[in-house]
């Protein structure tokens, strides 16, 4: 397992230097159903799984939106092949059993400082952001069920559309899953898939 190495300097350079290479890429980035950080709490946001900007959208939403130091737990050869992101945040998860366990230790060491933000994308691989169903796999129970400290648990369905526009927009739907342990790994998963399926209706209807 490979550990972050996290910068400030170097994670609040990344972050500004995302930002703008998102508005260039972007026409609109728009936060829906705002969800404020419980104070006191570190955040485990979890994501869908759509693409390549993935993790840059989830580390914008982490330091404009929620305002916590952000970690991104990423897949272990993606991470060797970029280890400058190490000094970002990134640490790396492996399919390994032994070495999954480890990853999700410590990214729930990484949730007992209140600081922290952990951006994590429990479906595991990358989806169609038209599925209708978010699988949310087991590892997932493990690592809150290792969180000692306070920790706020936030769900981001980033859909996108077109629209008027030769660029892309990034809308974000956001859900307050409430605080780690309050809910059963049961309970999340249907939280997640129902809050999913309900943000696919009502994009239909978004402002452009």
């Amino acid at each position: 397992m490979i550990a972050s190495r996290r910068s400030k300097f170097l994670s609040d350079l990344f972050a500004r230097y995302m930002y703008y290479r998102i508005r260039k890429a972007f026409n609109r980035l728009v936060v829906l159903n705002k969800v404020e950080p419980k104070p006191g709490h570190s955040v485990l946001l979890l994501c869908n799984h759509v693409g390549w900007w993935d993790g840059f959208w989830a580390n914008y939403l982490g330091y404009r939106h929620l305002k916590r130091k952000v970690y991104v737990m990423m897949q272990e050869d993606h991470l060797q092949a970029r280890m400058w992101l190490s000094y970002c945040g990134g640490f790396s998860i492996s399919r390994s059993s032994r070495e999954m366990v480890k990853s999700l230790q410590y990214a729930a060491g990484v949730l007992d400082d209140a600081e922290n933000l952990v951006i994590v994308f429990p479906q595991g691989e990358l989806i169609s952001n038209h599925t209708t169903e978010i699988k949310v796999e087991k590892g997932i129970e493990r690592l809150i069920k290792n969180i000692k400290g306070p920790c706020h648990i936030i769900y981001s369905c980033a859909l996108i559309e077109y629209f008027e526009s030769l660029k892309p927009s990034v809308y974000f739907h956001l859900l307050d899953l409430g605080v780690a342990g309050e809910l059963s790994f049961d309970e999340l998963t249907d939280k997640i898939n129902t809050f999913h399926k309900q943000a696919l209706k009502e994009q239909v209807n978004v402002a452009h």
